[in-house]
């Protein structure tokens, strides 16, 4: 469990701007928790995850160097809910546990945890308060075929997939607004530091319950 820290979820939709956003706010030296980076790390050569994955699915799932062949594993849980429950079954609490501890050991006045799905995976219940980096559904299409080099069907699939923009922002005790310029963005991440600063500052006071 995280030990009276003050942690930031982070979250948005795809092509939200959620990797720029959170390192605008690791400039002011503020640690990181990336559940995308640890997810690959779960499963990196010689791990854990990738043994048990490997004894499960055989080595068809395998790069000839012995690394996860990601596209391999995709199809072998595609429109299979049982294989892809279990996969999710032994990833997600290694991953959960890999966050934790890296909040408990971070020394920055307050960890920013980035999340892609914060709400979806219940996962807000880690964190003291929730950051949603918001653009529209139009931008969200826009940049991801451009930055992906998929079709804009392929996106409005992952988009009915993800919570709804609405549901999102009724969620988010702060909210950051992604459609503007970096020097906007910039301006807000500033705001909201200042204010994480002083919350963290006021939780590590008060007397444990």
């Amino acid at each position: 469990m995280i030990n009276k820290r003050f942690v930031v979820g982070l979250t948005g939709g795809i092509a939200s701007g959620k990797t720029t956003v959170a390192n605008l706010f690791a400039e002011y030296g503020i640690q990181l928790v990336d559940a995308d980076v640890i997810a690959r790390e779960v499963v990196q050569k010689g791990s854990k995850g990738l043994t048990i994955i490997t004894e499960h699915f055989g080595n068809e799932i395998l790069l000839p160097d012995g690394q996860l062949d990601r596209a391999a594993l995709r199809s072998k849980v595609f429109n299979n809910e049982v294989q892809r429950l279990w996969l999710n079954s032994l990833l997600h609490p290694m991953i959960r546990q890999t966050m934790l501890e890296q909040v408990n050991t971070s020394t920055s006045a307050y960890v920013i945890m980035v999340v892609p799905l914060l709400f979806e995976n219940q996962l807000d219940s880690l964190v003291t308060t929730t950051l949603v980096v918001d653009i529209s559904p139009e931008l969200q299409i826009s940049r991801t075929m451009q930055r992906d080099g998929v079709s804009q069907q392929q996106v409005e699939h992952i988009l009915a997939s993800q919570m709804s923009r609405q549901q999102r922002i009724d969620k988010a005790d702060h909210i950051i607004d992604n459609q503007g310029d970096i020097n906007l963005l910039r301006s807000q991440v500033a705001r909201l530091h200042q204010l994480f600063l002083q919350q963290a500052d006021e939780l590590s006071i008060k007397p444990n319950d």
